[in-house]
């Protein structure tokens, strides 16, 4: 596999102005930016102008302390967008007509994922513990479009695990899984550099992602079962799988060798706390009348 065969490799204008004029494809972009934009920016800027409608709870958690602030990942974890936009360039260019529908159906469904996290944003509100950097534009540009008001669960770890199981799905439902096999491996670890990536640069608590976690089981839970929850977990912090294999000249991630180091002491709590909420949650919503219950009366406790 040479560079060319990466995803990474892929532009993301490409799949942005070839859904602009693919009409079969512009109405899902036109409703995913729709969705996009009042479920996550406006809701969440009318909810910084005018607080006190709706509840707001601190949820950070004692074991953040041991993830330390490192500016450097900012990078990474700004690129949750281009992220699954780098995996449709992928597939039109490579697919084209043969892939519109799969497309269709995964831009429409992103803009259902964000307006699903704002179930819970809705009842309650959460905000995290964060440095005021401004030091750099990109941190600057945080602090100024985002009022850190809609953290659990966290949207950049759901939408980075909906990007790579549905590009496994839909490498499947093409019948070339075993083709992109190390394409799926790359996507996914891109996945978990960016979930590492949201404690690293501190816009996150480690409550962010058992709650985004469960929120992906109940959005997908045939593509994102339990066990693929322990199975994300587990490899946090860690070295991808897969990523010894990767033919020379393809993509890695930095996380794949990352350069910020956590004990494995504090690795271990920080999993175990993660699969106990995660685990917790799935427990309650047995009994929950809706699916963000559980999470619901997790941030009204915390308070």
């Amino acid at each position: 596999m040479n560079i060319g065969d990466s995803v990474y490799s892929e532009k993301s204008s490409y799949a942005f102005f070839k859904s602009i004029f693919t009409p079969s494809l512009r109405s899902a972009m036109k409703k995913c930016v729709s969705l996009i934009f009042y479920n996550f920016f406006y809701c969440q800027h009318r909810a910084a102008f005018l607080p006190g409608k709706i509840p707001v709870t601190k949820a950070d958690h004692p074991l953040d302390d041991k993830i330390p602030f490192v500016p450097a990942w900012v990078t990474i974890y700004l690129d949750f967008i281009q992220f699954w936009i780098r995996m449709l360039s992928f597939l039109l260019r490579r697919y084209r007509r043969r892939v519109f529908a799969h497309v269709r159906d995964f831009i429409f469904s992103m803009g259902r994922l964000y307006a699903y996290a704002a179930e819970v944003y809705m009842k309650n509100l959460s905000t995290t513990t964060r440095p005021f950097y401004i030091s750099t534009p990109r941190f600057f540009l945080i602090h100024l479009a985002d009022p850190h008001l809609m953290c659990i669960p966290s949207l950049h770890v759901m939408v980075v695990i909906h990007t790579y199981t549905k590009f496994g799905e839909i490498a499947k439902q093409l019948g070339e899984d075993k083709k992109l096999n190390e394409q799926i491996l790359e996507v996914k670890q891109g996945a978990l550099a960016i979930s590492q990536a949201i404690l690293f640069v501190k816009q996150h608590s480690v409550n962010c992602i058992p709650a985004a976690l469960y929120a992906m089981t109940c959005f997908s839970p045939a593509l994102f079962t339990p066990q693929d929850a322990a199975f994300f977990t587990e490899q946090l912090f860690s070295p991808a799988p897969g990523r010894d294999k990767m033919p020379k000249g393809c993509y890695v991630h930095p996380a794949a060798s990352p350069s910020t180091k956590i004990n494995e002491a504090d690795q271990r709590q920080i999993k175990s706390h993660i699969m106990s909420l995660y685990n917790r949650f799935l427990s309650e919503k047995k009994n929950a009348k809706s699916w963000d219950e559980p999470i619901v009366n997790f941030l009204q406790e915390m308070k």
